[in-house]
């Protein structure tokens, strides 16, 4: 079961402070959409309101179709699973995944811990849920874990079981916010891989809060990055990294950063870019991959100096600085590029084709030079 989510206008004040400024969302049925951004853009306050935790100052929230604003967390069919795991430490695993079936299922006499399981009437309610949580145990491999305590289970371990403890209620949508965030970094990769692959078999609409880029690009259809609580584009995360709507987005995307260039020092290094660019004032901005360390056609050559070199293995960075004082990083082949110390002075090669422009607010420009412009239409 899966559901389309509308989220119209949404805007949150605290006093003075105005933390979501006229959102507005759509989420198709089990769609995987991240919200991303750094703290404080509002991202964990828009999850809380979809949720029915924190009540919105002004807009709608709707689920297939019908308003749940007057609705509680619990009639709106939804699971949360947040960055603390939240379990119950005098619990097994398999009574922590059964918490949400026990208390819709069972009567508050039924539920206590000595009397509860000698409680007439309440068999087949209790079978129901001791085979709706071995399968959701067996969704995320936890199975052979049910009987252990939380302390005695790891991190990625216990974050699979809050995982399990959503499962069991057959929501029809998940929220997620910032789960993997006290995992260390290896676990975190494998997690990702994981609730990709949950998405996937479940097929229900995930909706997954994070300030981290990798995890949104990796897991998500869609990604709305969010700044200074709005949400500034939403794209697939191909289309984030090589259209980019406005700087924040083209800045937040992309590891390491994007470099930006005035149009005046660009030209004033390399004439070659002057009928290339807009007569306006705009800022270039160069992926990494698109800085070339050796002659390459169609690239034009910019005088620079080497700064540092990061060595990653596979690959290298090298971070450069042009007369003008810009910054670029030339992402290469490790082996394959000849390193000069730092502060010596080397060439770069940088497209000839026009690169991304933005104007001085950051918006997006027409990739098309000012004189093709005149003679467009």
């Amino acid at each position: 079961m899966t559901a389309a989510i509308e989220l119209r206008n949404i805007s949150k004040s605290f006093g003075e402070t105005q933390t979501l400024r006229d959102v507005s969302l759509s989420i198709r049925p089990g769609e995987f959409i991240s919200l991303v951004g750094p703290s404080g853009c509002g991202k964990s306050t828009l999850l809380r309101i979809l949720a029915g935790l924190a009540p919105q100052s002004g807009g709608t929230v709707s689920i297939d179709g019908a308003g749940v604003d007057h609705l509680p967390p619990s009639g709106r069919d939804i699971a949360m699973v947040f960055q603390s795991y939240a379990l119950y430490p005098h619990m097994t695993v398999g009574q922590n995944i059964a918490t949400p079936l026990r208390m819709r299922q069972l009567s508050a006499a039924a539920r206590l811990p000595l009397v509860g399981r000698l409680w007439p009437g309440q068999s087949v309610s209790r079978a129901r849920i001791g085979q709706a949580v071995a399968q959701a145990a067996r969704l995320v491999e936890i199975e052979a874990m049910l009987d252990r305590k939380p302390a005695a289970l790891s991190g990625g371990q216990r974050q699979r079981v809050a995982l399990a403890r959503a499962i069991v209620r057959r929501p029809r949508v998940f929220l997620m916010d910032e789960p993997l965030s006290n995992l260390d970094a290896r676990l975190r990769v494998t997690m990702r891989a994981e609730i990709a692959a949950l998405h996937r078999r479940l097929g229900a609409t995930f909706v997954y809060v994070t300030h981290d880029q990798v995890e949104a690009m990796t897991m998500s259809d869609r990604v709305a990055v969010m700044m200074d609580g709005e949400i500034v584009q939403c794209a697939a995360p191909t289309q984030l990294y090589d259209n980019p709507r406005d700087l924040r987005v083209a800045r937040f995307i992309g590891t390491p950063e994007i470099a930006t260039i005035s149009s005046d020092e660009l030209i004033a290094a390399n004439q070659g870019f002057a009928p290339i660019l807009p007569r306006d004032p705009a800022i270039a901005a160069f992926r990494p991959e698109s800085v070339s360390l050796a002659p390459a056609p169609e690239h034009l050559q910019l005088p620079a100096t080497l700064e540092r070199v990061e060595q990653l293995g596979h690959e290298i960075l090298v971070f450069l600085r042009l007369a003008g004082g810009a910054r670029l990083t030339a992402r290469a082949v490790a082996g394959q590029v000849p390193i000069s110390p730092a502060g010596q002075r080397l060439d770069l090669w940088l497209p000839r084709r026009t690169p991304m422009l933005f104007d001085a607010s950051g918006a997006r420009m027409d990739k098309a030079p000012q004189h093709e412009l005149a003679h467009a239409g």
